[in-house]
């Protein structure tokens, strides 16, 4: 059973930097990939960032390139999301998930079956 908890969410000043941790357990190394995924009220939960456990192939949403950063630590089982010159825009809940292996990740929430909490991420300007 996949368990996903994220932590490291809170209020920052546009500009600044956040950085997420989504602790994992019962995921398989080679049959998944891990995704961050945001929803803004009254949107649409859309893909962020996404990167294949084994190979480290990352993807991102073109909204995030160059600001966003999503890495894994296979030994702490962990996937992380270092979000920096953050914007307004940026403010979402943002949630951690698991899917099934494909390279590179998919940007589609179907794709995903196991999802953490979320985590409150708020940008003021």
């Amino acid at each position: 059973q996949v368990q996903l908890v994220e932590s490291g969410g809170g209020l920052v000043q546009a500009g600044g930097s956040l950085r997420l941790s989504c602790a994992t357990s019962g995921v398989t190394f080679s049959q998944y990939v891990m995704g961050w995924f945001r929803q803004a009220p009254g949107k649409e939960r859309e893909f962020v960032a996404g990167i294949t456990w084994n190979g480290g192939t990352e993807r991102y949403v073109d909204s995030v390139k160059g600001r966003f950063t999503v890495s894994r630590n296979k030994a702490k089982r962990t996937v992380y999301l270092q979000m920096i010159s953050l914007k307004p825009e940026d403010t979402a809940v943002y949630y951690c998930a698991a899917g099934g292996l494909r390279v590179p990740p998919s940007t589609r929430p179907s794709d995903y079956n196991g999802w953490g909490q979320g985590t409150q991420d708020t940008v003021s300007s």
